[in-house]
């Protein structure tokens, strides 16, 4: 029950030096796209400036156009010219930039973005990411980045450059000119999104900065309320396998696989952390879900995962990954 795989163009990998950084810029720079590995997931990157790299962005994806991007850039001042920076916003960037944050803001009328990656709202997600390969990146294509995750829309997120290649096709057929083979993300979840436009901050993602984290430095985080997406990953299915889920299974039923967590779940076929450490079943999330679902399982029971901290990021791409709604 594996999802089909995309058509099977050759793929282009590039080495994780100075030179493979520099072929992806380039090609940044001309208007394609590239993958490229961040400390959460892997992104698809196109030139944020650019209307037409944008749209390569949504076509590769298979994307639905009002589902907003999240803009990268190598450091604070960069996204100074594209948005309205809020006290809150100056608070968060100082103590999570560069990190697993993003920051949704008001948009300036004359920042170069193109409109398509706000998907006609008025704001802008934005993010300056910690990992050395992305922000060498950012730094050598000198131009924000819009980057949603390196997959098919509504599918398991990429964590290594193999992922991007099963998920995506090749340039040939509209995927990324190159692949930078940045070997796995750390955290493995995608980055948290906080929108600060308004009096009172709103929780739009929950991920690899834990609310908690941010409470503690802008106070009382709110929920979200109905209306225009105003960030990825609000989708009700959403990072979602082809194989069933089950969850809060305590064992496997006949045809199941069982996702573990934690030292009692001895007979699991996989455990996202037998020693029940949350960064851990962070990171080994999306592989292990791709694993199982490569398997050809009936079904896949995933194990309670405690509701703090990372758990609260690891249970929301849980439950979307696990509902029968339409993916859009």
């Amino acid at each position: 029950m594996s999802q089909n795989p995309p058509p099977c163009d050759e793929h282009v990998f590039v080495a994780n030096n100075a030179d493979g950084i520099s072929t992806a810029a380039k090609a940044l720079k001309s208007g394609t796209i590239v993958a490229f590995p961040t400390e959460t997931v892997y992104g698809l990157g196109a030139d944020a400036g650019n209307d037409e790299a944008v749209v390569r962005v949504f076509a590769a994806k298979d994307r639905p156009s009002f589902n907003p991007l999240i803009v990268h850039v190598p450091d604070t001042e960069a996204a100074r010219p594209l948005v309205r920076f809020t006290i809150a916003a100056e608070e968060l960037a100082r103590q999570f930039w560069p990190g697993a944050l993003t920051i949704v803001l008001t948009r300036r009328a004359n920042a170069a973005l193109s409109l398509s990656v706000s998907a006609g709202l008025d704001t802008v997600a934005l993010r300056v990411p910690a990992h050395e390969t992305a922000h060498a990146l950012l730094t050598a294509a000198d131009c924000p980045v819009a980057a949603p995750s390196a997959n098919r829309s509504g599918a398991v997120s990429p964590t290594t450059a193999k992922h991007v290649a099963a998920s995506l096709p090749g340039p040939e057929a509209g995927g990324p000119a190159c692949i930078v083979d940045g070997g796995a993300c750390p955290v493995g979840l995608e980055s948290t999104v906080v929108d600060v436009t308004g009096a009172n901050p709103i929780l739009l993602r929950p991920g690899g900065v834990t609310a908690e984290e941010i409470e503690t430095v802008i106070g009382p985080l709110a929920a979200p309320g109905e209306g225009a997406l105003r960030s990825p990953g609000m989708l009700a299915r959403h990072y979602a396998p082809a194989t069933p889920l089950r969850l809060d299974a305590r064992e496997a039923q006949p045809g199941e696989a069982l996702l573990g967590f934690g030292p009692n779940a001895r007979s699991a076929e996989r455990n996202l952390s037998p020693l029940g450490n949350l960064a851990e079943a962070a990171a080994n999330l999306f592989a292990m879900l791709r694993e199982l679902d490569a398997e050809n399982h009936a079904g896949i029971a995933v194990s309670s995962v405690p509701d703090y901290g990372l758990g609260r990021a690891i249970n929301d791409r849980l439950r979307r990954a696990a509902s029968s709604a339409a993916a859009f």
